[in-house]
Order: structure tokens, then sequence, then C-alpha cells
């Protein structure tokens, strides 16, 4: 097939392919536990059936070599569980991604199709595509037919190398328990974030942002995914070598442009946890409307390693040459000219300096 979108209906056993997102529907009443006002399942427009009377759309968004391998085994495991929990009333539709940026296609695909939620099944990598599916063209991507009460849901099955963004919601690395969270449906607004750059081109996170030393650590993280966690600090030992402190130029809420002497990292957080565990903005809440921006400046190697422990309990906001506020905007620029202080969302590489980053309150409905 030329299509990049395979999409399987596993609910019931049986596999079918088509050359775009199929679309399946049946007649089966949901069970009382599935039909609540908040529910994913539920669905309708403006002269559309009845919720109880269609079968909802589920996209699951698989990243066969995420976490070595790993993700699709576990994801293979897990499906008994999925078609015995949800099957009966949804269409189960599964599509492993094949490269670079192939969830991003998928999702807006699936958005486009109807579908009442597209879940993420990974790490934090696999759910940074598929959010950004959710938007297109600096706009977020409609359901063409126009459901006036149908809204897509974003959910996330926390399965990979690093699953960060679930931490905030103290949700674990358990399979099952996402599943429920499926089955019951609870959406609440979450924000968004939006990075633009000199070329025009955004990209939205869901996460955390950070620049310059973190960003770099994370960089280089990615080729060390093979072990674990652990690719974290061999990143970061990595990124030290030959790393300097540089001023930034900043400017937070459309105020006025100041310089920060001697940043280390700094981090945008619309969520609490980057870097596999690391609570680096604690005060972030991704429905609060705000970011959480923290700096450290002035960092020595040994500072790390004397307060790593800081860095992961979240205590780190009280130690000298750390700031922290909460802003809406934040502009940040490259004083040397250089071009060579990367940044990072979601722990995906996205090039250098300067860039923009606005939130956009309650942006998508998430599955909680």
């Amino acid at each position: 097939m030329s299509s990049i979108y395979y999409y399987h209906q596993i609910a019931f056993g049986r596999v079918s392919m088509a050359a775009k997102p199929s679309v399946f529907r049946a007649d089966n009443p949901l069970p009382p536990d599935l039909s609540t006002d908040r529910s994913i399942y539920r669905r309708g427009g403006a002269g559309g059936s009845s919720s109880a009377s269609r079968r909802r759309d589920l996209v699951f968004v698989v990243n066969p070599r995420g976490a070595n391998g790993r993700t699709v085994k576990e994801w293979k495991k897990l499906l008994p569980y999925l078609r015995s929990r949800l099957g009966a009333h949804c269409n189960i539709c599964e599509s492993l991604t094949s490269g670079p940026s192939h969830a991003i296609d998928i999702t807006r695909e699936a958005i486009r199709e109807g579908a009442d939620a597209v879940v993420a099944v990974g790490g934090d990598g696999t759910l940074h595509e598929v959010v950004n599916g959710f938007f297109w063209d600096g706009k977020p991507v409609a359901n063409p037919e126009g459901e006036l009460m149908h809204s897509t849901a974003l959910g996330l099955i926390p399965l990979g190398t690093g699953s960060d963004f679930a931490r905030t919601f103290g949700w674990k690395n358990d399979p099952h328990e996402a599943v429920e969270r499926l089955a019951k449906g609870l959406r609440s607004r979450v924000d968004v974030g939006v990075i633009s750059g000199e070329s025009g081109e955004s990209r939205y996170f869901i996460n955390v942002a950070d620049i310059h030393l973190s960003a770099k650590a994370g960089y280089y993280a990615s080729n060390y995914k093979r072990f674990g966690n652990l690719c974290y600090v061999l990143g970061s030992l990595q990124a030290f070598m030959g790393h300097h402190n540089e001023d930034l130029r900043i400017r937070i809420n459309e105020g006025e442009w100041k310089v920060y002497s001697q940043v280390t990292a700094l981090c945008i957080g619309n969520a609490k946890y980057f870097g596999g565990g690391m609570m680096i903005t604690p005060n972030a809440d991704p429905c609060s409307g705000n970011f959480e921006v923290v700096i450290l400046q002035d960092f020595k190697w040994y500072d790390f390693i004397l307060k790593l422990h800081r860095l992961y309990m979240g205590t780190h906001l009280s130690v000298k040459n750390v700031s922290s506020r909460s802003v809406h905007s934040i502009e940040v620029e490259d004083l040397s000219g250089h071009g060579s202080i990367y940044i990072q969302s979601d722990g995906e590489h996205l090039g250098f300096l300067p860039r923009k980053i606005c939130i956009l309150p309650s942006a998508i409905e998430m599955i909680c």
C-alpha cells in the first residue's frame, strides 16, 4: 500500500487494514460505568446518534522500537486484557509507527476521522509526537464533520525508557492501571506549550522544555537508550565535557529584556519531571495556565554531584544560584552569537536558540 497509515482492528481477534484509518461502528449499548458525562465514550453531533448507540474508536499509537523493543513486547502482553476490558464496547485500533514523526501523522488522521481518543503507548517521545499531532499549521486539528459535542481526547499508557509526564499525575508504569483510566474515561483539560523560532515553525510540548546543559545532555542521552534510565547519566557526563555556562538574554511575559549571566540550564515546566525522574520544576501544574521556569546559574560539575539528590527530590529551589517563577511566555536568545545553545522539549532535540515559548491554556482534553 502507498499509504503510511495502517490501522488494525483487534477488539475481536481479527485484523483489517485500510489505506487510511478506518472508522468502525456498531450498535451495542454502553454499560453503565462507561456512560458518565465526562467519559471518553461520549460522542454526539448536531444531528448525530446518541452515545448509547455507537461504538467508540480508540486509536493506540505504539512505537515498536521504544525502550529497545520492550514497549511493543509489553503492548502485545497487554492486548488480551485490553480486549476483555474495552473491546466489547469499543473499536480498538492499533497503529505501529514506522519512524520519526509518524505518530504525528497518525494522530492528525485519527482526529480528522473522528476518533474518540488517541492513546500514546510508550515513553515521553511517543507522547510528544502524539501531542504535536493535535495541531497543524498553528491551529488545533479538527474533525471536518464538525461534531460540536465531540473532541478527540489524549490518552497515555506509559511504557518505555522515560515516562516523566506520567509522574506528575502519580501514575506508575502499570499498563493495567492505564487501561482502567481509559475505561473510566474521565477527562481534564491540560495546557500545552508551543515553541517558535526564526523559521516560524511551531513545535508543541506537554512536559518540560529545557535549554543549554540539560538539553545537551538529553541530546547525548538518546545515544544510550539501550541502557535504560542510565542513559540520562551517561548523556550528562558527555554533555559536561567542554561545557561552558553562557549569558542569555531573556524576556518574560512580553516585558523588558534582561541579561542572565552564566546560565547553566533553563527549564520551562508544564509538568514537574524530566531526565528520568528529576523533579526539576516542582511547582508546575499542567492545568494551571502557566509554566514554572527554573534557572540554574554558575553551576559547576561538582554542584550537580553534591546537589543531585535535591534535583530528584524537588528541593533545589532554595539552593544558591537557583531561581524560579511562574510565567505564561518566555523568549530566550544566545548573546554569544555562536548558535550553539541546545533546546529540547519532552526529551526531543529541537535545535538551537533563539526561541519563544508560550503556553496554550486548556489546549487538549486528556484522559486522567
